[in-house]
């Protein structure tokens, strides 16, 4: 990521404090040492033997895989099977929860996401997050999507972040001449691409999607759909969604989760069966368990 992108450029922020920790700025082209994170392919995220509890229930079991560079990546599973819970420590929404913690390791272009001097604040602008149910703030279209930018004292004209930012997100022309009306007179499907479009205002590298479309209509949906297509090419997407259709159609790789149940206390532990590329786990899957959930025999 460069210092000087258009419209808006921020000043440098460090995320890994301490010279003998290293680890990427904001503002860096390339990790040191590591590949240029702009390249579709290279590996953003790799989960290593991940655990997460919520005091002492272990909610995930050891989940291995890696995230790529400008791919989608669709998390697929049963309910209370971990997608979502794995999808938060990927820009530590987590610690937001008092009783959550992780084992294991998340390496973001190869340096530790959870080590002490790592600034959460700076992840989340890096890795943003669109959630399931659409959330604007009871602000202006225009004044939603400057938020992050301001607070974050990104450099620039902000009627051109804003601008840049509502085209990405397939909502400019939609909206143009009314950026100062409030953002709740939106229906679900514009306030949920409104969403995105301030999510990408603050130019992060990664998007995460948590069931972006369960509470949109087949057209809304349609154009979420077509809009990740359009963004992978600027961003690394990961996916949350309990459609398969979704899935099958939008993501490049896939992994399948599932639920074991302890029948004496009768909790759910999250497990990852399979992680593959989306074609093959939807027509060849190597796991019989991921092979009945996607035929529709099971979940």
């Amino acid at each position: 990521m460069s210092t000087d992108v258009s419209p808006g450029t921020r000043a440098p922020v460090r995320v890994w404090q301490g010279s003998d920790r290293g680890g990427p700025e904001a503002g860096d082209s390339a990790t040191p040492g590591g590949p240029d994170p702009e390249m579709a392919g290279t590996p953003v995220f790799d989960l290593q033997a991940l655990n997460v509890y919520y005091g002492k229930f272990r909610a995930v079991r050891d989940v291995n895989l890696q995230v790529r560079a400008k791919q989608i990546t669709a998390f697929i599973g049963p309910s209370g099977c971990g997608k979502t819970t794995v999808l938060r420590c990927l820009n530590r929404m987590n610690d937001l929860v008092a009783s959550a913690r992780i084992d294991g390791t998340i390496l973001y272009h190869g340096h530790d996401l959870y080590q002490p001097s790592v600034d959460p604040v700076e992840v989340r602008r890096r890795i943003g997050m669109v959630f399931q149910k659409p959330n604007p703030f009871p602000k202006s279209i225009y004044d939603n999507v400057a938020y992050g930018p301001r607070i974050g004292s990104m450099k620039g004209n902000m009627d051109d972040i804003v601008e840049q930012a509502l085209r990405k997100a397939a909502l400019w022309d939609e909206v143009k001449t009314r950026l100062k009306s409030s953002a709740q007179e939106l229906s679900g499907g514009q306030q949920q691409r409104l969403c995105i479009a301030r999510t990408i205002a603050t130019q992060p590298e990664v998007i995460l999607m948590d069931e972006p479309c369960s509470a949109l209509d087949p057209i809304a949906t349609t154009r979420i759909e077509d809009l990740m297509q359009d963004l992978k090419s600027e961003y690394t997407i990961v996916i949350v969604t309990h459609n398969m259709q979704q899935a099958a159609r939008v993501s490049d790789k896939t992994a399948f989760f599932t639920a074991e149940v302890n029948p004496e206390s009768d909790t759910r532990t999250g497990t990852l069966v399979e992680f593959d590329d989306t074609q093959k786990i939807f027509t060849s899957p190597s796991d019989e368990r991921t092979e009945s959930y996607v035929t529709g025999r099971f979940g």
